[in-house]
C-alpha cells in the first residue's frame, strides 16, 4: 500500500458560524478513513489564531478552538506546507497534502482562506477564490444569476452606511418594490444568521438593524409565496454529478438558525416528491449555477418550488455546505448511494485533481 494522504482539517473560524464549523469537523473526524489518511486538525479560534490541536478530540468535544495544548501554526510558503511552529525545525512532520476547509461564513467560505492556500500552493477541497467569494456574497451572486437569466425572486440591496443615513428613503424604496412580508439578510453570512422575516412596516427597522449587525451590505428579498424549499448537492470539478433532491419542511416560520441546528423540529423529505420534469429542471439549474459562479468540488444549491405549477426559483448556492450529522449535503449523497466516508474520499480526490490542473497554468513569466 502507498503512503497515507496527509489531510489537514481546517475548522472553527472567526465568523458567527464557528460552532457550526466545529460540529461539522466533529462529524468528519468520526467518518474519515484513518487507514487512508493521516489527519491533522487545524483550528482557527474566534480571535483568528491558527492552532494545531494537540488533543483534537477535546477541542471538538468542547466546541471551543482555544487552549494551552494548541500549537501556533505558520505557513511555510517555500515548501508549500502548513507547519506547526513547534515542529518547524523538524524535517517534514507537519506538512499536508491537502487541506479540507470546514469553515462556514466570512473568513473561511468567502475566498479569504482560499486565497491564502493558493499563495501557499496547498491543495484544498472546494471552490477557489472567485467561486467562494461570489457564492458567499448574496448580492454579487444574485447579480450573476440575473446576468445569466437564472430565475430568482425579486430583491434589493443596500449598504449599511446608507441605511444608517437614510432609513426612511430605504424603507420607502423597498415598500414600493414589493409587499410585505420580506426577508432581510446580511449579504455575507450563512446558516440564516442575522436573517429576519419582516411582516409589516413596523418590523422593518428592527430587521434592517439586525442584519446590519453582521455585514456592511444588506439584501432584502421578496417572499417565496406558497413555495416549497428544496435542495440538491453537486459534486465535481469539470464533470458534475447531482444527488437526489431533498425537501425541507421547516418546523419554525422559516428555516432559520434554530430550525437548522437547535430545535430539531423540521422535516426532511428525501427524495422530495416532485414531478419528473421538475426534478430535471432543478438538476439543470443546479449545474448552471455551479458553473456560472465558478464553483468547484462541492456545492449545495437551494431552490423554491411554487406549489401551483412547480415553477422553480434559485435561492442560493453554498460552496462549503454543512457537514454535521443533520446537514443536507451528506444526507443527500448518502441517499444517492455515496456514504459519508466515500464522499470525503471523492472530495479529497477532486481537490488533488484540481491542484494538478491548475499547475498547468504559468503563474509568472
Amino acid at each position: 500500500m502507498g503512503a497515507k494522504v496527509r489531510v489537514g482539517v481546517l475548522f472553527g473560524g472567526r465568523s458567527c458560524e464557528h460552532e457550526v464549523s466545529v460540529a461539522s469537523a466533529r462529524s468528519m473526524l468520526a467518518a474519515i478513513d484513518r487507514d487512508k489518511y493521516d489527519v491533522t486538525m487545524i483550528g482557527i479560534s474566534k480571535e483568528g489564531r491558527w492552532l494545531v490541536a494537540g488533543d483534537a478530540t477535546r477541542v471538538l468535544n468542547s466546541g471551543v478552538v482555544d487552549g494551552d495544548d494548541l500549537l501556533p501554526v505558520v505557513l511555510d510558503y517555500p515548501g508549500s506546507r502548513l507547519v506547526p511552529l513547534a515542529d518547524a525545525v523538524e524535517a517534514d512532520p507537519g506538512s499536508v497534502d491537502v487541506i479540507f476547509p470546514i469553515l462556514h461564513g466570512p473568513f473561511g467560505e468567502d475566498g479569504t482562506v482560499q486565497g491564502l492556500l493558493e499563495l501557499a500552493g496547498v491543495a484544498y477541497v472546494g471552490s477557489g477564490v472567485l467561486g467562494s467569494a461570489v457564492g458567499m456574497d448574496k448580492e454579487m451572486m444574485k447579480r450573476v444569476f440575473r446576468a445569466e437569466e437564472i430565475p430568482q425572486l425579486d430583491y434589493r440591496s443596500v449598504r449599511r452606511v446608507r441605511w444608517q443615513r437614510e432609513p426612511e428613503a430605504v424603507q420607502a424604496e423597498v415598500e414600493a418594490a414589493f409587499p410585505y412580508p420580506v426577508f432581510i439578510k446580511p449579504v455575507n453570512m450563512g446558516s440564516s444568521v442575522g436573517v429576519v422575516k419582516v411582516h409589516d412596516a413596523g418590523e422593518f427597522v428592527h430587521g434592517m438593524d439586525e442584519a446590519a449587525r453582521y455585514d456592511y451590505k444588506i439584501v432584502i428579498e421578496a417572499e417565496a409565496v406558497d413555495c416549497r424549499e428544496v435542495e440538491i448537492s453537486v459534486l465535481g470539478n469539470e464533470e458534475l454529478e447531482t444527488s437526489v433532491i431533498g425537501e425541507i419542511v421547516p418546523g419554525n416560520e422559516f428555516y432559520d438558525y434554530n430550525a437548522k441546528y437547535v430545535d430539531d423540529n423540521s422535516e426532511l423529505l428525501i427524495p422530495a416528491p416532485l414531478r419528473q420534469e421538475t426534478e430535471e429542471r432543478i438538476r439543470e439549474l443546479a449545474v448552471r449555477v455551479f458553473r456560472v459562479v465558478e464553483a468547484a468540488g462541492m456545492g449545495r444549491v437551494d431552490f423554491f418550488v411554487r406549489r401551483l405549477d412547480e415553477f422553480v426559483f434559485v435561492n442560493e448556492i453554498n460552496t462549503i455546505p454543512g457537514f454535521t450529522p443533520i446537514s443536507m449535503y451528506p444526507k443527500l449523497w448518502e441517499a444517492s448511494g455515496v456514504p459519508y466516508s466515500e464522499l470525503i474520499d471523492r472530495l479529497i480526490e477532486l481537490a488533488l485533481e484540481r491542484r494538478e490542473d491548475r499547475g498547468q497554468s504559468r503563474a509568472v513569466l
